[in-house]
């Protein structure tokens, strides 16, 4: 399964169908948060309150997280959940970094899930893992086609003016 997921051309077509739904998925999140007034403090309060009862959907060790790092700065993760979701989305959709922008989703998915909600994360995980697992073959029809073996090529020769020493 996986040497069928990095190599074969039919993997290729169903991992760019993948990758675009899940980019397109990703923009419209993010496009919305950049464009609105967006600020993710109910959301984080409420994670923190969910951390408490009887049947927490929120662990503890989570929640610390939220109400010591998060909530104090808010703007910051504001600033770092709306442009992160918006460049995941068009990293996935154009296929630029390809498996970079699918472990920055991965663990956007994961922050949401541990938050309490669930919604479309979990079918967005199981998604990504199949672009996560096919590395370099999910952004084969995308810019990583191009700028991959380029960036490879250039770490072989080694930066100008740099005396390599191995």
């Amino acid at each position: 399964m996986v040497g069928f997921l990095r190599s074969n051309v039919y993997a290729t077509f169903l991992l760019t169908a993948i990758r675009l739904y899940l980019g397109v998925t990703w923009i419209q999140a993010g496009w919305h948060k950049v464009t609105s007034s967006f600020t993710a403090q109910k959301f984080l309060v409420g994670a923190v309150q969910k951390s408490a009862g009887d049947f927490p959907s929120v662990q503890g060790w989570w929640a610390w997280f939220l109400k010591n790092v998060a909530i104090p700065h808010v703007d910051v993760f504001d600033f770092l959940v709306s442009w992160g979701e918006l460049l995941v989305g068009i990293g996935l959709i154009v296929g630029l970094f390809t498996t970079f922008a699918s472990l920055m989703a991965i663990m956007m998915n994961f922050a949401y899930l541990f938050s309490g909600t669930t919604s479309l994360n979990p079918p967005m995980i199981l998604l990504t893992i199949f672009l996560l697992v096919a590395g370099f073959n999910a952004g084969r029809w995308g810019l990583d086609r191009w700028v991959i073996p380029a960036l490879f090529i250039r770490h072989k020769q080694g930066v100008p003016g740099v005396k390599r020493t191995i």
